[in-house]
């Protein structure tokens, strides 16, 4: 009985410990950012960049280079 207590405070306190947090009307234009977003386009070219220098081969993007990042 005990150790289901224990998971019930504990879900109860991670529910309980989520936070609302007021942006600033200045603020809100960072947090728009196209980067920001998941999954953006310039976030998934930046992605392919790095996976494409890292493995050293061409993948389906169209990007040519080898594996030093010299390209």
């Amino acid at each position: 009985m005990a150790p289901r207590l224990v998971v019930v405070i504990a879900i109860g306190a991670s529910l309980l410990a989520q936070a609302c947090v007021f942006v600033r009307p200045e603020q809100r234009e960072t947090l728009a950012d196209p980067a920001m977003t998941f999954g953006g386009g310039e976030a998934q070219a930046q992605e392919d960049h790095i996976l494409s220098n890292r493995e050293g081969a061409l993948g389906a993007n169209a990007s040519a280079g080898g594996g030093c990042g010299c390209n």
